[in-house]
């Protein structure tokens, strides 16, 4: 009973942690840095107390170990999910489609989105066209479906974006 009790402190302690962690190295990322070092020291106090438990404990059971992995497992899962959820952000968006397409450019600025465009070469010198998009992080699967249907060869890029300065973007 004091093992499977062991197990599951060190389980749940770990995907805290990890979920913290995850979040600091987004917010850093993104230079919230005042939220991140809260967070990070937070982090830090639960990792030591967990891995003290860990380390210190008279019990001798891979289950420990096998908790210790687990937890840090679907800490990196948790935390990777509600980063991409409450943490809001700008993606950038480069899409290359062929040049006979100009029409197709409208179809997306109808939808909201503002485009740029410039035109380029492909492969063999066939003439295409450079889409730059920028839009916030929770429309990018909208749009990402409108490329898709316009040509479902598109070639895109996605990155995210530090900040923004001027212009327009759903």
């Amino acid at each position: 009973m004091r093992l499977l009790s062991l197990c599951i402190i060190i389980f749940l302690a770990r995907i805290i942690d990890v979920s913290l962690a995850t979040f600091v190295t987004v917010l850093t990322v993104k230079g919230k840095r005042s939220i991140a070092t809260i967070l990070g020291f937070i982090d830090v106090i639960i990792w030591f107390l967990v891995v003290k438990e860990a380390l210190s404990t008279d019990i001798k059971s891979i289950w420990i170990a096998l908790s210790y992995a687990g937890g840090y497992a679907l800490g990196t899962f948790i935390g990777t999910t509600l980063s991409n959820k409450f943490i809001k952000g700008k993606i950038s968006v480069q899409v290359v489609i062929n040049e006979n397409d100009k029409d197709k450019v409208k179809i997306i600025r109808d939808k909201g989105f503002a485009v740029s465009q410039v035109d380029c070469t492909g492969k063999d010198d066939v003439k295409k066209l450079m889409l730059f998009i920028e839009v916030d992080k929770k429309y990018l699967d909208a749009l990402k479906k409108i490329i898709n249907s316009i040509d479902e060869n598109a070639f895109m890029i996605v990155n995210e974006t530090k900040y923004v300065v001027n212009g327009f973007f759903k």
